[in-house]
């Protein structure tokens, strides 16, 4: 398996943001700091996977990925609207905690369902991994840089 490899650089992402999510829960100082990086790298990561992963699944699979899709599609939206809210607020905000330990469940179900269903359905398909991965992460080194610039 290439290291640029679609599946890996995304399996990447969600180890990084699953570990970063274990941090807040047990952080005592800098949870804005650290809950802002977990929004950045999500955003990132829903933007290259809507703009570049999920066309090319869907190409890759027609019909038989639809459902998957469509609800991975659903699920970013519900991402978003969490992102704003944690963006749009402080730890001095009630909800802020609740928010974080919210989008953590939200990314858990979803990254579950990329592993365990429409990963290994795009690894039996003819999806090109590894020119789809360089777009991913020529893309996400892109927004990366474009987001901390504005920052």
């Amino acid at each position: 398996m290439a290291a640029n490899d679609a599946i890996a650089l995304l399996k990447a992402d969600h180890k990084e943001v699953a570990e970063m999510l274990e941090k807040f829960e047990t952080a005592r100082s800098n949870k804005e700091k650290l809950a802002q990086q977990i929004c950045l790298s999500l955003t990132v990561h829903a933007q290259i996977e809507e703009e570049i992963f999920y066309p090319a699944a869907r190409e890759a699979l027609g019909e038989e990925g639809a459902d998957l899709l469509d609800e991975a599609k659903v699920e970013h939206n519900s991402l978003k609207e969490l992102i704003g809210h944690i963006e749009g607020s402080s730890t001095k905000d009630e909800l802020f905690d609740a928010h974080v330990t919210v989008l953590g469940e939200y990314v858990k179900h979803h990254v579950k369902e990329e592993e365990s269903e429409l990963f290994p359905k795009l690894r039996k398909s003819d999806m090109d991994l590894a020119e789809v991965g360089a777009q991913l992460a020529a893309r996400k080194k892109e927004l990366m840089s474009q987001m901390k610039a504005a920052a």
